[in-house]
Parts: structure tokens; C-alpha cells; sequence
């Protein structure tokens, strides 16, 4: 299997806790909390991450 390559969201900061996305694995999207790298992974469909990103407030 493909390794995960994430990267970190623009709005993580060293006192916030945010996310690491990876989208380099066709039809899949990884999501990690930025302050646990080796924790879980949460593995999505490329459409169930565009409607979760749609979901959020700004």
C-alpha cells in the first residue's frame, strides 16, 4: 500500500490542535490530528470528504 504523504492544514499553529490531510492515494482521503502523527487515521471516499468540507461553518 501507498504510504500517506499529509499535510497540515494552513490554520494549525504550535498552540491549536488541528488536522493533516493526505489525498496522494487515488480515491482515498486520510485525516490525522496534527498533534497525534502516529495516532488513527480516518479513511474517506473523496466524496464523503467534499461533503464534509461543505458541512463546515467558516
Amino acid at each position: 500500500m501507498t504510504e500517506f504523504q499529509f499535510v497540515k492544514s494552513s490554520y494549525s499553529t504550535p498552540e491549536r490542535e488541528c488536522v493533516e490531510v493526505a489525498r496522494n492515494v487515488p480515491g482515498t482521503v486520510a485525516v490525522r490530528d496534527s498533534k497525534r502523527a502516529a495516532g488513527p487515521v480516518v479513511v474517506l471516499t473523496p466524496t464523503a470528504w467534499d461533503a464534509f468540507r461543505a458541512s463546515l461553518v467558516r
